[in-house]
Order: C-alpha cells, then structure tokens, then sequence
C-alpha cells in the first residue's frame, strides 16, 4: 500500500535523522582532560631567549599604529566612532585607535550571540573544552610574546607583572576551568532501585554580559570564556583602557576555534552599552569586575528590570578592596617590611588585592619604617620597556589627579591627623608617574585608611603593641571591603586570634604573606561586603554560576496500580 510504504519510509527517515543527530551532538566516552598544572613564570633575566624575544615584540608593538575593530558574529566591525590608545607611561606614544559600539553594534552583538547559542549549547562539552585547551597551548607559544607585550604597552605593566598576568595566569585559568568542568558534570545523584537519576548541566536561558576591567588581562580573558566554556555565549565589554590586550586575546580565541558569535567584543562607553544590554528581556548573567559604584548600579539597574526578563539574571562581581596587612608585636620585620613594599607598589598599587592600609604596632614601627623609606627611594619607577624599572605609570590622567590630590592633602595635614608623608612624588610631563607614597601615623578613621584609592598609596596606622586585640577589632570593622587581607606574627597564639576575629573581613586571608598573588588552583579569588559576591573566580564556585542543572529521573518498572498498600483494608 503506498500509504503503508510512505509510513515506513518516513519511519525510517525519521530514525536515521535521529542517528545523525546524536552522532553530531554525543560524545561516544567519558574522557579525561589533561591534569592542570600551573604555568611556570618566566624570569626574564639578562641575556635570557625570553628576555630578548619580549623586548622585540614590545618594540614591534610600540611602533604599531592601530585600529582596532569590534568582532561582532566573528566578523570585524569599524564604526568610525575612535577612541585613541594611550600608553599610560608615554603620553605621547601615537598607537592609533579602537572602534566604539554604538547602539546599532550592541543589538548586533546580542543578536549575535543569541543567534550562535543553540549550535554552541549543543556542541559536545569535550569540543568546547578543547577550544580552550588549545588556547592555552597557543598562549603558552606563539601568542605570549604578543599578549603580554600588549599588556605592558597598553596597561603600563613591568614585564614581570605582565607575564604572571596575561600569559600565566590567563593559561592557568584556561586548563583548571576545563578540569573543574569535568568535575561538575561528574557530580551525579543516586538512583533508587528501578530508576536511573542524572544531572544535566545546561547554560543559563540567554546570554551572558561580561565587562571587564583594565588591570588585569587574565581576568579580562577569563570573564568571558568562564561562562562561554559552559556553553553560554557572551557580549563582552573591556576597559576602555585596556581594549589592545582584549584584541589580542580575541585574536588568540578564533585562532583556538572559537565559532562565530560566541563572544562578541564591544568596546565603547560603559553607560551607554550597559544601559542596553541590562534592559534586554534575554540577559541571563552578568560576570564584572569593576568599582564597587559601577556593580551596584548595574544590580540597582537589574532589579528595576526585573519583570522583563525571560530569567533572574545570574550576578556574579568583584568589586573594590581597601586591603590590610596587620602585625603583630611578634612580626618578623624584614618579612613584613618587604612585603609591605612588594604588596602595596607593584603594579602601582592597581591591583584590587593591594595592601593600602596597614597596622604596625610601636614597638616595630621604627624598624619597620627604615626598611620602607630605603625601598621606596631606590624603587626605579618609568617606563615598562625598561626592565630595570620595578613601577610603570598610572593607568590614566583622572587616576593620576585623584592619587596626587589624596597625597597632597595628606601632606597638608602633617603634625595633625598624618604623621608624615613619605614619598609620593608625582610626574605627567611625559607618563602618568607617581612614586611609592607611605601616609603614616594615622587614625584608624583617616581618609585613605577607609577609601579605595587604587594606586601606589600605602596608609599606616601606628598602634600601641599592648592593644593588639583592640586593633584587631578596629581593622575588622574598618572598611565596608573584605576582599584581601594579611596577618604577620610569629606567635602562634596571635595568628589563631586574627584568624577568627577577621574571618569577615577578606575573602582571601594570608598569614605571613602580602595579600596579593594569588595562584589559579591554589588561592580561589573573591571577597564579600562592598568587595563582590565571593564567587571565586577560578574555582568550581564560580563555573556553577554560569550553570542551569535540569535533573532527569527515569523508571524501568511500569506502575501498575496508582493505590498505596497502606489504603488495604485489615
């Protein structure tokens, strides 16, 4: 019968569509990725391979003049609307310009991503993870040279900050998502007799918004590519300051295989593409890191949308830190001086985990002081392409006014509320130049013990060493932060105290170390408070945020009969 021959056919077709699909969509093994180790450092010494090879990029960069598109749908996009390139330790360095989105491109760039997330979602997650294995892998090779050369030219960071930023850090965040994923998909639930139960672990229900900041190229790699590995896709805003190392870090994604419209990369004015993207109906997350204000009007901006969107948008921030070193009378000197010096100035004290405020008891404060005053004069601060320079340049003209107006009234208030002022000398002929300022002999409720300053600004409040406990107290409810924070003693019994009476006060607590630096797989970074939501960012925590598990439970054994034994007469 033809009806009966049409049936079958169709039948047929049918089953053989399935087998297609699933060929294309399973993975045929439960594979195991590659064990995370963390990328070694490279020490850039003299006369190192390294050493040469990064000064050549650097130079080659340095006199580049360039134009920067958005990538939209895997496609360049030049709107016309420029924005120039400063290299902050160089004012007068002429590196071209990047393209700014404008209304047009950001509805572009949703589309886009909107449009790629089925095929994305669907990828088998082996698939995805070798995107990024292979990103790895190239960042480790040919890419290192360019991306922290980038970082260095566009962010003023030494060479040293540079590497264990944009090259090692960023690698590790590529490797050790990838295994923590594989733990996640591996945690399963238990079956009963006669029932098969599993997790699926599916993106979220929509895109997802990731803006990122300029001080670090790891994190502005890692906001996007957390979410996407999950098999979300992204929009993507980076500093405006630090737009040449995220073009480099896009050029590294689709030379890895990332498809099309996975992440769309739209530089331009915060405000403006904030406002579009938080008002769209299908945002389902946001993944920042940014200033305390910026995260919580963007939250502030969320919840007045809120019966708009197709989900709860998944909010996930780090925020500001006003970071502590405390010490105790039993602190070894040189240990805490040193680290002060190394925690409070690299990188300008631009980094959110920076010691900027410290407690040093009396009875070590004059050692302790030598020690800094000798390291904040023979501290070499300028231009990054000199790598005998430990300091580059601020990050731009409005940092650099902010930080000499905070130096400066504290100067003003010597033998009052400020003890003395030691360094802190500053330079915009030619980059945005401010050396290692040390505010000491303050209140616990000075300005800049309180306030988040963001650069080279170490504040010390000098306390009596038989007030130990008390001082502790004064530093736990010091500051609306808790991002980092440091205890130095030698006495055990201290940092037992310090331990528990600051457990609310950092996210990240280190005992006898400065509070920055920490390490993909060994320190998951994130603090609470006014400092973020604590998600750890490389760390299984923060990849369940871009997750949406739908449980599945299946019965081998028909039901027979919808009554229960205990309904039986007897």
């Amino acid at each position: 019968m033809p009806g009966a021959t049409t049936t079958v056919a169709d039948g047929r077709d049918s089953v053989h569509a399935c087998a297609s699909l699933e060929t294309a969509l399973m993975s045929f093994g439960l594979f195991r990725v590659p064990d995370p180790v963390n990328e070694a450092v490279r020490t850039y010494a003299p006369d190192t391979p390294e050493r040469a090879s990064l000064k050549a990029c650097y130079a080659d960069l340095a006199g580049k003049k360039f134009d920067l598109p958005l990538w939209i749908g895997g496609k360049a996009v030049r709107t016309g609307n420029i924005s120039p390139i400063i290299c902050p330790h160089n004012r007068k360095a002429e590196l071209g310009g990047f393209h700014q989105a404008g209304t047009r491109e950001v509805g572009d760039a949703i589309a886009a991503a909107q449009a790629a997330r089925a095929d994305w979602a669907a990828m088998p997650w082996d698939q995805r993870a070798a995107i990024f294995l292979r990103a790895a892998a190239l960042l480790r090779g040919p890419f290192r040279d360019r991306l922290n050369a980038a970082t260095m030219l566009n962010q003023s960071k030494t060479a040293h900050q540079a590497e264990i930023d944009a090259a090692c850090e960023l690698i590790d965040f590529f490797h050790f998502n990838v295994h923590y994923l594989t733990q996640l998909y591996a945690e399963q639930p238990i079956s009963a007799p006669g029932t098969w139960n599993r997790v699926e672990y599916r993106p979220l229900d929509g895109f997802v918004f990731a803006v990122t900041p300029f001080n670090f190229t790891s994190i502005a790699g890692n906001l996007p590519t957390a979410p996407a590995l999950c098999g979300n896709t992204v929009v993507w805003k980076p500093a405006s300051t630090a737009v040449l190392s995220g073009s480099v870090i896009m050029e590294l994604l689709q030379a890895a295989g990332l498809p099309p419209g996975v992440i769309n990369f739209v530089p331009g004015s915060p405000a403006a593409i904030g406002e579009q993207v938080l008002a769209h109906r299908d945002l389902a997350g946001v993944h920042f890191t940014g200033s305390t204000p910026v995260f919580k009007q963007m939250w502030r901006s969320i919840g007045n949308n809120i019966d708009n969107y197709v989900s709860y948008p998944r909010l996930v921030g780090e925020t500001g830190g006003k970071d502590f070193v405390f010490a105790h009378p039993s602190a070894d000197v040189q240990s805490l001086a040193h680290n002060l010096l190394r925690g409070a100035f690299e990188y300008q004290g631009q980094k959110c985990s920076a010691a900027s405020r410290a407690y040093i008891p009396d009875n070590l404060w004059p050692q302790v002081r030598e020690i800094l005053a000798d390291g904040i004069a023979g501290i070499k601060v300028g231009d990054v392409g000199d790598f005998t320079n430990f300091m580059g340049a601020v990050i731009d003209a409005r940092s650099y006014a902010k930080l000499r107006e905070a130096i400066e009234e504290a100067r003003s208030r010597q033998g009052g509320r400020v003890g003395e002022v030691i360094g802190g000398e500053s330079d915009d002929k030619t980059g945005f130049f401010i050396r290692p300022a040390i505010i000491a002999g303050v209140e616990p409720d000075y300005r800049t013990m309180k306030e988040e300053l963001f650069g080279p600004v170490l504040t010390v409040h000098i306390y009596p060493q038989g007030r130990f406990e008390e001082t502790l107290a004064l530093c736990e409810r010091g500051s609306e932060y808790a991002l980092t924070g440091a205890i130095f003693a030698e006495n055990r019994g201290a940092i037992v105290e310090a331990t528990e009476t600051l457990r609310h006060a950092a996210g990240n607590f280190y005992i006898n170390d400065k509070p920055t630096g920490a390490v993909v797989g060994q320190q998951p970074f994130g603090g609470s408070k006014a400092s973020g939501t604590n998600d750890k960012a490389g760390s299984l925590l923060n990849l369940v945020r871009w997750i949406s598990p739908r449980t599945i439970k299946e019965t081998f054994t028909p039901l027979r009969d919808y009554r229960y034994p205990f309904m039986n007469a007897g």
